[in-house]
């Protein structure tokens, strides 16, 4: 199956939806996301990251644990570290989060205003788009075993040329075995590929 990445008509729709914007991590395993979709205010994406929030979070709490969706305003479980209230300091003032998909690939979005609590009709189409893209973004298909060899060789840290004296082929045959990689695990870079393909236990 081919990914279609194509998620304007989603992202713009979204956007309508949550003005202050989204965090879609789709097929989290790990706590690795297979893909992100982020419209958050880059202020809030920052402070999150570095306060390391995400495993303090409980928005996070909650949809790791239950399936559907709740607004931000009946999550019951303790937040010590005044997240939600930091939140609304950056804009995100209310919102509400979707979950679904297993455990072991569980898709988490997040929408949020500034101005008013979602509608239950909102909240419908909210869930439905990120269902949707649940449903349309799959782990890829495995690798080849010449592919997996170079990753996994790449990731050990050999630089190029030595990982192709390793596998007793040319730079140029190993380059093509990276870019095949790439295009089969939709990655931008080399890293990327790594990552999404150690977080997919392809390599």
């Amino acid at each position: 199956m081919v990914w279609d990445l194509s998620f304007e008509h989603e992202c713009a729709e979204l956007k309508q939806l949550a003005p202050v914007g989204y965090d879609i991590a789709l097929h989290t395993k790990d706590t690795t996301p297979l893909h992100r979709l982020l419209d958050y205010p880059d202020s809030w994406v920052a402070h999150y990251r570095a306060q390391v929030y995400g495993l303090r979070d409980p928005v996070v709490a909650w949809a790791l644990s239950e399936v559907g969706f709740l607004r931000w305003s009946a999550i019951t479980l303790p937040d010590p570290f005044d997240i939600l209230g930091q939140a609304r300091a950056h804009g995100l003032a209310y919102g509400a989060t979707v979950s679904t998909g297993p455990l072991d690939a569980r898709t988490i979005g997040s929408v949020a205003r500034s101005d008013r609590e979602f509608s239950e009709e909102e909240l419908v189409r909210v869930e439905f788009l990120i269902t949707d893209l649940h449903r349309r973004v799959r782990p890829p298909r495995p690798l080849s075993t010449a592919q997996v060899e170079a990753l996994r060789l790449i990731a050990k840290g050999y630089r190029y040329a030595e990982a192709a004296d390793a596998l007793q082929i040319s730079q140029s045959a190993l380059k093509a075995r990276i870019t095949a990689a790439r295009q089969h695990l939709y990655a931008r870079t080399t890293a990327e590929a790594i990552q999404r393909a150690a977080s997919c236990d392809l390599i």
